[in-house]
């Protein structure tokens, strides 16, 4: 039996996305997730905090106005295709503490090949991006109207003044083969990670 090469291609292409997919999608539900330590998260995510603010004057001068700093330092996002993207984070309170943890998840599709890690921080400037976060289903933080990415062209047009509202996006540290970082079609869970 003959099997058409354009029919051996796209089953490839789907057995290898699914393959990568899985491997990049959040190993957790979110929900009471007791394999995940709290401290571990805290520390990888107040590490990550430190070494954004060394490396990046404006974001340390956003973080001083922010209410709350959601980090997310370990996203792992992969794809052929269809891709999927997954990390555990928390919300890091401006005295520094931290009481609620968070994962972030999504799939995309389109032309897109590689795997790629990196880390992102959303600064949480007022009480309605707070109430974003803990709604019943989820925050999918790419569709929100408020949310503003840091990149280089924004960052030197940002003045104390013109950072009152809404949520700031900045990422860090990309490792990697895939194009561009992006936080549509991204959804963001509370979990409940054990001691």
């Amino acid at each position: 039996m003959k099997i058409p090469l354009p029919t051996l291609v796209f089953s490839a292409l789907a057995v290898f996305s699914g393959l990568v997919s899985s491997s990049c999608a959040p190993q957790t539900p979110p929900a009471h997730t007791a394999k995940l330590s709290k401290k571990q998260i805290a520390a990888d995510c107040r590490a990550a905090l430190r070494d954004l603010y060394a490396k990046n004057p404006k974001a340390r001068q956003l973080g001083a106005k922010a209410k709350g700093v959601l980090m997310f330092p370990n996203v792992v996002k992969g794809g052929l295709l269809i891709g999927g993207m997954g990390g555990n984070g928390a919300l890091i309170w401006r005295s520094g503490g931290i009481h609620e943890y968070y994962q972030t998840s999504g799939m995309s599709y389109g032309l897109q090949a590689g795997v790629q890690k990196y880390g992102y921080a959303l600064f949480l400037m007022d009480a309605e991006a707070f109430n974003a976060l803990n709604r019943a289903d989820g925050w999918e933080v790419g569709s929100s109207p408020s949310l503003v990415i840091v990149d280089q062209g924004v960052a030197s047009s940002m003045s104390t003044t013109t950072i009152q509202k809404g949520t700031y996006a900045f990422f860090f540290n990309p490792r990697g083969l895939m194009g561009g970082l992006s936080l549509q079609g991204s959804k963001i869970s509370r979990i409940y990670p054990g001691p």
